[in-house]
């Protein structure tokens, strides 16, 4: 059976090859096995988030290897580069298959018997549209679900930029005043709205309406983008903004559902599908993650758990900060980031300071630059050994996987996804109007997610994470909160002897 085919091959390997412990790669490798054996769907939460060493990779490399039959592996470009030029490379001097192996965005022939590595974009795009240029029922993985929610909206997204207007004069010569006038119309009343930091806002009724009665002058055949457009724009659970550019007093319109399940249901049933990620729900049966995707509960749901020895981080969570929304939690803010590195000076080391909050982040980083100097950069890459580095969440996310291990990464307050955003402020009314329950089911499944995906590179060196959020302490979600960084060691005081310890294993490393 190729369960245990698999598990004594990957064994030996380790073995073999001296490499880092995983605990669960065994187990992981023989549950994708009975996957790929039985053709039943699984998903797999591997514990931390799949940027992070991508340790488990192995896990489900073997058995597709072995496998006899063809299998599809969804993966990021810079995942498949890995796999193509690393981990399969290696493996193939261990396991001897002639399994072929290809890169593209379509299945290679009707005979075809191998693995194709394709883009959550290529594949995505075929399943979403019906673009028949991937065959069903071949088993399939899908690597890095953690990102899957924003590789589907990004499919579902209508974008029409300042080109499409102009296209849209060349295709209907005859309405080139209305449709220009329009455009001025929408110029005015979108950029009338009060600035906000995220440079969007929802279309509102006026806006609707000239968009309305420009449709209704157009002819029926448009371009592919305008066609798409509106007709998404008039289905149910729809949200429509526009994007501003204001020094180029410009703006871009932009549609997509505002839940995703309902266009990902169909897709599951057409393969069997392994979906791995790293921390995608508190739960193993992830019952809130697969409803926000469309997941039925016929599949093989696990949970794998971090290693408390490897993967430790120290917690620092003060008491007596202020809640972010009174005044006074800037001023306490800075006072602890102070003192946090002042404490981390002794040894050289990277301190990361995530801020959500656009104008606090700005207004952080200018205070400790002049009392920090040069070693202060805003978002940036370019940081000396010994940097401090302001970021915002998303920069985070993109870029901690090149820049170094963190000895300190400091959180003002949680990622629970604002209300001032007017894309947030949409997503939670259609919760209202559904009567659900917006925070559990939106906001701080989405807080959990960014911040076990932040801290993962500390967990590389068993560093420091300093949770400055007393909401934490103070409302009934903090244990959750604390669950998601488990595991953890607390510690209630700050000096050097702190980071010492990260010290070490950066020299080792």
């Amino acid at each position: 059976m190729i369960e245990v085919e698999v598990h004594q091959q990957l064994r030996a390997f380790l073995r073999e090859q001296g490499e880092p412990y995983w605990s669960h790669h065994l187990t992981m490798a023989r549950l994708v096995a009975r996957a790929l054996r039985i053709g039943r769907s699984a998903l797999i939460q591997t514990g931390a988030p799949s940027g992070y060493h991508g340790r488990y990779r192995l896990s489900y490399l073997v058995p597709i290897l072995m496998w006899k039959g063809s299998v599809i592996v969804v993966a990021p470009e810079s995942v498949q580069q890995r796999l193509l030029m690393v981990e399969i490379p290696r493996l193939r001097q261990w396991i001897d298959t002639p399994k072929p192996i290809r890169t593209g965005d379509r299945w290679v022939s009707p005979d075809f018997e191998g693995i194709l590595l394709t883009t959550p974009e290529a594949w995505l795009s075929d399943r979403l549209n019906g673009e028949g240029r991937f065959p069903t029922g071949i088993p399939t993985i899908v690597d890095g679900v953690d990102d899957l929610e924003r590789w589907v909206r990004d499919q579902l997204t209508i974008n029409l930029q300042a080109s499409d207007w102009n296209d849209l004069m060349l295709a209907c010569p005859q309405h080139t005043d209305e449709i220009r006038d329009a455009r001025v119309q929408l110029t005015k009343a979108i950029f009338h709205h009060p600035a906000n930091p995220y440079e969007c806002y929802l279309i509102e009724q006026p806006e609707q309406e000239i968009l309305d009665a420009l449709h209704q002058v157009l002819p029926s055949s448009l371009p592919v983008n305008w066609e798409h457009f509106f007709r998404q724009a008039q289905t149910e659970g729809q949200l429509v903004w526009a994007v501003i550019a204001r020094q180029l007093g410009q703006f871009s319109l932009h549609c997509a559902p505002t839940e995703i399940a309902s266009s990902l249901t169909d897709i599951w049933s057409q393969q069997p599908t392994v979906l791995i990620g790293g921390a995608l729900d508190l739960d193993s049966d992830a019952a809130t993650y697969r409803q926000k995707i469309g997941l039925s509960d016929d599949l093989t749901c696990l949970k794998f758990s971090l290693d408390r020895q490897d993967d430790l981080i120290q917690l620092y969570q003060p008491e007596g900060v202020p809640m972010p929304n009174t005044p006074q939690f800037q001023g306490a803010l800075l006072q602890e980031l102070r003192s946090l590195l002042s404490a981390s000076t002794a040894v050289q080391g990277l301190s990361v300071i995530l801020i959500g909050d656009m104008p606090l982040k700005a207004q952080v980083g200018t205070v400790l630059a002049s009392e920090f100097g040069s070693r202060v950069q805003v978002e940036r890459t370019c940081l000396d050994d010994n940097g401090i580095l302001v970021t915002g969440w998303e920069f985070w996310r993109e870029h901690q996987s090149v820049l170094p291990a963190p000895h300190l990464l400091a959180i003002a307050t949680l990622p629970i996804p604002s209300l001032e955003n007017p894309l947030v402020a949409g997503r939670v009314a259609y919760y209202k109007k559904l009567r659900q329950d917006w925070f559990r089911l939106y906001l701080f499944p989405e807080a959990l997610s960014e911040l076990q995906r932040a801290i993962a590179p500390v967990r590389e060196c068993q560093g420091v994470v300093a949770l400055l959020d007393s909401r934490v302490i103070h409302r009934s979600y903090g244990n959750q909160v604390l669950a998601a960084l488990s595991p953890l060691a607390r510690i209630n005081y700050l000096d050097a002897s702190l980071f010492t310890h990260f010290h070490t294993t950066s020299w080792q490393d």
